[in-house]
């Protein structure tokens, strides 16, 4: 189905063929679980079928945390990520310690993106690795990691994306002043996003700032089961020993925003102009359909696209939050000044989406009249049609890809659009015939050209992930990468999957 059919018949049901059975959950339990040439299609297009986007690349993803390793060497200090970690929190008690090693290893591994044919690969820069403290002088040996990683892939023809932050935000930062919740946050990113810059801009032409700035304030803030396990009761689904999941979620997505803001600012007043690069923000981009035909559940699809891609959007494009925000949080969600509202408004190149799966909305709007209210429950209750904590696969639905791509397209002007993150989990095993990977790999990309024939203004195309990395949920028991490594190996060798010659 093309997605603009899609817009025209939201309460339809899917095309595809769901590989799960359905399980109604909340988005809240959803979140959790996330927070986490080439040819396709079979025999009906292939690369070259992306007639609007000739240079369209496609490429691999992943996270500083979850492949580096090296987490105490070479002056590297902890991060948020490290203490969440640490805590036994992440799923299996596992740590991003050794994670896949990428740190010594990535010659290895780029030689082997060279060998698999990779136009692209979106990493992201640790922090506390560049600058250990969050701010102050950088660290001669993570500087030389970074220029050496993007020199290489350099050296092989493969076009390096960088994320500034991941997740991982220096603790001494969150112990100096709370992280993404204190306002000194805005001026620390700016320079830190000054250093990366300054020293990479160079080479690097594609910057992202913060990834998934939507799931993070959520996880981290209100749920707490994202670093830095921020959260209160009722809301909080862990014991969390601080926080106020009531405001925490909206003042560390403002700040963020402001962050983002202004390091774009800085790019384009000091950079943009000599290094001729591009910069956006990266937003976590659920595809929502009413789970019924009635009025409330459209309105309720309408109140969950606002609170999850409105929420960063609107304030990048229109200059502040959806008005269906500013009703149900009052108070709670921090007002942009006039001079803020200038500062965010507009401030992208691109838009960079995660997205994995659609899900279907049901009304619970009585929930609006409650005094205090949970974050996410301030919008509806979702069904995520065919995907619950219990199950492993993700379900393949292209269709809510091209969902997303026409939203974005009918809604915020069609802005250009990286697609950074989209894969399969699968059980982690020693199998490389990854069959349902491919299946769903094929399925998306073929949406993804249904897109842009449709005009959507994607440049890009990211599968997740490069490796079989540290994840944060079940990481001990599954994995979304196309090469597999055996962690009982000493050597961590790489293995290529059936998706990655693919």
């Amino acid at each position: 189905m093309r997605s603009s059919t899609l817009t025209l018949q939201l309460s339809s049901k899917p095309p595809w063929k769901c590989t799960q059975t359905p399980h109604s959950l909340q988005l809240l339990l959803l979140l959790l679980i996330i927070s986490l040439g080439v040819l396709c299609c079979g025999s009906e297009c292939s690369r070259h079928d992306f007639p609007q986007n000739p240079n369209l690349v496609f490429g691999f993803a992943t996270s500083a945390y979850q492949v580096e390793g090296a987490a105490n060497q070479d002056g590297r200090t902890p991060s948020i990520w490290d203490t969440f970690s640490h805590a036994g929190q992440a799923a299996g008690g596992a740590t991003g310690d050794v994670a896949c090693d990428q740190y010594h290893k990535y010659k290895e591994d780029v030689q082997l993106m060279a060998d698999l044919g990779l136009e692209a690969y979106r990493f992201s820069i640790s922090w506390s690795r560049l600058i250990p403290y969050g701010r102050g002088p950088v660290n001669p040996k993570g500087l030389q990691y970074y220029n050496n990683l993007i020199n290489e892939l350099l050296s092989h023809g493969i076009q390096p994306h960088v994320t500034l932050c991941n997740y991982d935000l220096p603790q001494a930062l969150e112990e100096d002043y709370g992280g993404w919740i204190g306002r000194n946050i805005v001026k620390d990113f700016a320079t830190y996003a000054d250093v990366c810059f300054r020293e990479f801009g160079d080479r690097v032409k594609y910057w992202s700032t913060i990834n998934e700035p939507n799931v993070f304030a959520q996880g981290g803030y209100d749920a707490g089961v994202l670093p830095p396990q921020r959260c209160s009761p009722p809301f909080g689904r862990v014991n969390c020993t601080r926080g106020n999941s009531s405001t925490e979620p909206y003042i560390a997505a403002h700040h963020i925003l402001l962050a983002h803001a202004s390091a774009v600012r800085l790019y384009r007043k000091k950079f943009q102009q000599t290094q001729h690069g591009f910069i956006g923000l990266c937003i976590y981009a659920i595809w929502f359909t009413p789970l019924s035909d009635s009025k409330e559940d459209i309105i309720a699809t309408r109140r969950a696209n606002d609170f999850v891609i409105g929420w960063m959007l609107d304030p990048l494009v229109f200059g502040d939050y959806p008005n269906s925000m500013k009703q149900i949080a009052g108070s709670r969600i921090p007002a942009f000044t006039k001079a803020e509202s200038e500062l965010v408004k507009g401030s992208f190149d691109f838009i960079g989406i995660v997205h994995y799966f659609p899900l279907s909305v049901k009304d619970n709007s009585r929930v609006l009249e409650y005094e205090y209210r949970d974050y996410y429950m301030d919008q509806a209750i979702v069904n995520p049609g065919g995907f619950d904590m219990t199950t492993v696969e993700v379900v393949i639905a292209p269709w809510s890809l091209e969902g997303v791509l026409e939203y974005l397209k009918r809604v915020y002007g069609n802005p250009p659009v990286f697609i950074y993150e989209n894969g399969q989990r699968l059980l982690r095993n020693t199998t490389v015939e990854d069959t349902p990977r491919v299946e769903y790999m094929e399925a998306y990309i073929e949406g993804v050209l249904n897109a842009v024939r449709n005009g959507s203004d994607t440049r890009g195309y990211f599968t997740w992930s490069f490796l079989d990395g540290y994840e944060l949920a079940r990481s001990g028991d599954t994995a979304y990468g196309l090469c597999y490594i055996d962690l009982d190996d000493p050597d961590l060798k790489r293995y290529p999957k059936l998706s990655a010659q693919w």
